[in-house]
């Protein structure tokens, strides 16, 4: 059967039939249809199930975002059917995600409701671009320690968020998370009412506890609705509710968008399509490794969170990512295709039309003790001391990931966990490299003679990574060398030669050079040549006839150059200089 990309390329000019096959090769296909009529039951109990579990997620990180509960549900109804129809895995579910939360809200106290939207339909347009330029496949790159910091540190983040509304006062003023709970304390002290409390911890530990003991059962939502039945029947007036939501959905609009605002939104667009990147495909990651046979197209994914971005701002929405929790549930409660997370969606906006007078007399403490239990269950104790007890780079690399997420922001905090991982993992590489002595085989020559070789020829075998991060390392060890006549290098064992290593070879060469000591190389590999021929170290060497193709040749002809010198007395005839040789063993 012809490929989609085979047929695009065919009777159309090449770049025009690169980017429309590229574009075709992104697109749903007819096994996705298959897959859904499989086993239609087993998808639409899974949707109803994380339907019932996103809702009051939906609604409380509408209103963490600053958007407020009808935002939450716009962007899990909409951006949530076009992520299962064009996302890349067949088991994601999308929608408001705490982790995007947390970067929306200071770009909510700084732009406004507005220019949220705009944030998210930029970051769409960027996601789409990141998958026609095939970037999904760098998610395999970030480190593990990285992830669990990252997500320890959003679990903090969100716990935090919810401080105010658990507690039952106005949201304070201020960009970091650590201030606005201090201040949110500060304000409960002053007049204590302990009813939205109540209420919070209340929903929390019926879902902790609900969930050690039944998984299956929807706690979060039997939570939820006693406690707005407790709140509306005792008239408990410390439980403030959602408010009025719209019955439906609002008509598609680009009115919110600011062409003038366009550049100062860039960056904070940036920030958002890296963490919708970040998120999606490791959600879609963990619902891999949760099943066996569903493996995701990481640049699908991206185009179709890319889609979902671009729709949500236009219908209210905030931003939408992949939602690990409700993924995770879609995947236990045995959906096996995309009319799972369809249906999730179906259901939402059902309710949406159906029961909006209902979610608005819904406790706002309510749903801050769903998004504090979901916190707690984000943290996973076993993965976090895994980590910490690998090595002390892990832990060191995770420790700052996630002290990054709660005092910067999340993608500062993925840069500084990367960077920090590849800083040390370069020190390792780099430690890996040395100098290895090498045996002088005795040959034709005495004991005596053969002492004498040994004490003005050394030969090292060069192991390890000759790079910007181990080559001054070379440098040192080579030009400290005590009174030696010869040296002879092997460099077989050379794994990586960059500019850096060949410059600090060369260097190394010209001063044993200057010190009256003739530097031999054997072994040059052929793929390290372009990089030794570039800054001259091999020119160098074979001006004066010392580049040798194996090293006992290279041994051989230092012997002769003592001999030449009167240091060594040949034995017998003259020895025979072997040939130098461009050509690596």
């Amino acid at each position: 059967m012809q490929s989609r990309r085979s047929r695009g390329a065919v009777s159309v000019p090449l770049p025009q039939a690169g980017v429309r096959s590229r574009i075709t090769s992104l697109l749903p296909t007819r096994a996705d249809v298959d897959q859904a009529r499989r086993h239609p039951r087993r998808d639409l109990l899974a949707g109803l199930t994380v339907a019932v579990v996103a809702l009051p997620l939906a609604l409380g990180f509408g209103v963490s975002s600053g958007l407020g509960a009808e935002a939450g549900l716009a962007t899990a109804v909409v951006g949530g059917t076009l992520a299962a129809v064009f996302g890349g895995s067949s088991l994601q579910v999308s929608g408001p995600t705490g982790a995007m939360t947390v970067v929306l809200v200071p770009i909510v106290a700084d732009h406004g409701p507005a220019g949220v939207l705009t944030v998210g339909l930029m970051a769409g347009v960027v996601l789409v671009a990141l998958a026609l330029l095939r970037a999904g496949g760098s998610m395999r790159y970030v480190p593990a320690p990285v992830v669990e910091g990252f997500t320890l540190g959003i679990a903090c983040v969100i716990g935090l968020q919810q401080i105010p509304n658990a507690l039952g006062v106005p949201v304070p003023e201020g960009e970091r998370v650590l201030v606005v709970a201090w201040r949110a304390g500060r304000e409960f002290a002053r007049g204590p009412d302990w009813t939205a409390p109540a209420l919070a911890l209340a929903v929390a530990a019926v879902m902790l506890l609900g969930a050690r003991w039944k998984p299956t059962v929807p706690f979060s939502v039997l939570a939820v609705i006693a406690a707005t039945v407790v709140a509306r029947t005792a008239g408990l007036d410390g439980a403030r509710p959602i408010g009025d939501l719209p019955p439906g959905l609002p008509a598609p609009s680009l009115s919110f968008v600011d062409t003038g605002a366009l550049g100062s939104l860039l960056a904070p667009a940036l920030a958002v399509a890296a963490l919708a990147a970040l998120e999606s495909l490791l959600s879609a990651s963990v619902a891999d490794g949760m099943t066996v046979g569903q493996r995701h197209d990481p640049d699908r994914e991206l185009f179709g969170q890319g889609l979902a971005n671009i729709a949500a701002p236009l219908f209210g929405g905030v931003p939408a990512t992949g939602a690990i929790a409700r993924t995770a549930v879609n995947v236990r409660t045995g959906a096996t295709s995309r009319l799972a997370s369809l249906t999730h969606a179906a259901v939402l906006a059902v309710i949406v039309l159906a029961a909006a007078p209902l979610v608005s007399r819904i406790p706002l403490a309510a749903l801050a003790g769903v998004l504090l239990a979901t916190a707690v269950r984000m943290v996973e104790v076993g993965s976090l001391r895994a980590m910490a007890r690998a090595t002390r780079s892990d832990a060191l690399i995770l420790v700052l990931t996630a002290a990054a997420t709660l005092v910067l922001d999340l993608v500062q905090a993925v840069i500084i966990g990367l960077v920090v991982a590849g800083v040390l993992a370069l020190g390792a590489v780099a430690r890996q490299a040395r100098l290895a002595p090498l045996p002088l085989d005795r040959g034709d020559h005495t004991e005596e003679e053969h002492e004498l070789l040994a004490e003005h020829i050394v030969a090292y075998r060069l192991d390890g990574p000759l790079f910007f991060a181990a080559a001054h390392r070379f440098l040192l060890e080579l030009t400290e060398l005590a009174d030696v006549r010869v040296v002879v290098l092997r460099m077989s064992h050379v794994s990586v030669v960059d500019a850096t290593g060949a410059l600090v070879l060369k260097d190394a060469v010209t001063k044993l050079r200057r010190r009256g000591i003739a530097v031999l190389a054997s072994g040059v590999r052929p793929e390290h040549r372009r990089a030794l021929t570039s800054v001259g170290v091999l020119e160098l060497l074979r001006h004066e006839g010392r580049e040798y193709a194996t090293t006992p040749e290279a041994i051989r002809a230092a012997r002769d150059h003592l001999e030449r010198d009167g240091v060594l007395r040949a034995a017998g005839p003259p020895a025979t200089v072997p040939a130098p040789t461009r050509e690596a063993p």
